[in-house]
């Protein structure tokens, strides 16, 4: 752990009247760095604890109250791309552009506890079924494929066309993934069947994350783009008219992550994104107003975001490690950053 360091707080009021917090905020405590190079994911474990992956070939857990280093997995021959885990589980998913994904047990040996090949280039997307019996993975090779987690034994793989997958996440509850794209679409597989059960009108860009909010109502993708052209999220319809309800605009480069928020006591529902212009944005979900943003001035780019609880989010960065975020209620919602590890 580093000592805490007290730094002045740079505050501009933005045109739509959301405050917008530039600099590194006062007394962000500066923990030693988790990885070696730039942090490529992160994903919230269960309690205070973080899982993150990152170019230098490694898999961390995190206390991420005191930035604490807790297990560290080594096996990638190269770069992890993704990180999850099943929910209230020990078990810890990583993606790698070794085209491997691999399993670590929190209280196991450092070593995998299983290995899911079957891929041909980089593997870009994760998710684990509610249940934390099976495992979908998607990869640049345009393919998704199911697993048996308890056996590692490969259930199903489809082939789309010019599907270069960049995100996969699990419908709570249901037997349904949903996948962004590079075809600039999302789609919807039916995991029973693996077979795509529906696709949501194209977008002008990329799609290169997506979320699906916790009653299962709702899905969230972002969109690359540059110069303030695409860079929006957006949410879709996912019970009913499975079309586009609102966009969320203000990014000015690639939007590389979007969450939706638990909802908190004092807050409307809302959802958060993270961008190449190094900033994190809280967006009421139903105006697609900004509500808040704070700044991560020379992190670089944005790489992932995860929420820890109702008001904490941590962001992972090109250049500096994870931030710990913490949103505060007052006249304005604020959004503050109170580590980095």
């Amino acid at each position: 752990m580093g000592k805490l360091q007290s730094k002045i707080i740079f505050h501009s009021t933005k045109a739509d009247g959301s405050m917008e917090k530039t600099g590194p905020g006062r007394g962000v405590q500066q923990h030693n760095p988790v990885h070696a190079d730039a942090v490529t994911s992160v994903a919230a474990l269960k309690a205070d604890l973080c899982v993150s992956g990152g170019k230098d070939k490694s898999v961390a857990v995190c206390n991420w109250r005191s930035g604490a280093v807790l297990r560290r997995f080594v096996g990638h021959e190269h770069e992890v791309t993704k990180v999850t885990c099943a929910l209230d589980s020990n078990r810890i998913f990583s993606a790698s552009r070794d085209k491997t994904v691999m399993m670590w047990e929190l209280h196991g040996t450092s070593g995998p506890s299983q290995h899911f090949p079957g891929h041909d280039l980089v593997v870009t997307g994760l998710a684990v079924s509610p249940d934390a019996t099976q495992l979908c993975t998607g990869s640049r090779d345009n393919t998704v494929c199911k697993w048996d987690i308890e056996t590692g034994g490969c259930l199903g793989r489809a082939a789309v066309s010019r599907n270069l997958v960049t995100h996969l996440c699990w419908v709570p509850g249901e037997p349904y993934v949903i996948q962004t794209s590079e075809d600039k679409t999302v789609k919807m597989w039916d995991s029973r069947e693996l077979r795509v059960a529906h696709t949501f009108p194209g977008k002008q860009h990329i799609q290169t994350c997506c979320d699906v909010s916790q009653d299962g109502r709702y899905v969230l993708s972002s969109s690359s783009g540059f110069a303030g052209e695409g860079c929006e999220a957006t949410l879709w319809d996912l019970r009913q008219t499975r079309s586009r309800v609102r966009e969320y605009k203000g990014h000015f480069q690639t939007t590389t992550s979007c969450v939706f928020l638990p909802r908190g006591p004092a807050l409307a529902p809302s959802i958060a994104t993270s961008s190449y212009d190094s900033k994190v944005k809280v967006w009421d979900q139903d105006t697609a107003a900004c509500l808040a943003t704070a700044c991560l001035e020379g992190a670089g780019p944005l790489a992932s975001l995860a929420v820890c609880n109702s008001s904490t989010l941590l962001c992972a960065t090109f250049n500096s490690g994870i931030h710990l975020l913490q949103m505060r209620n007052g006249a304005d919602l604020e959004l503050e950053e109170l580590a980095v590890f």
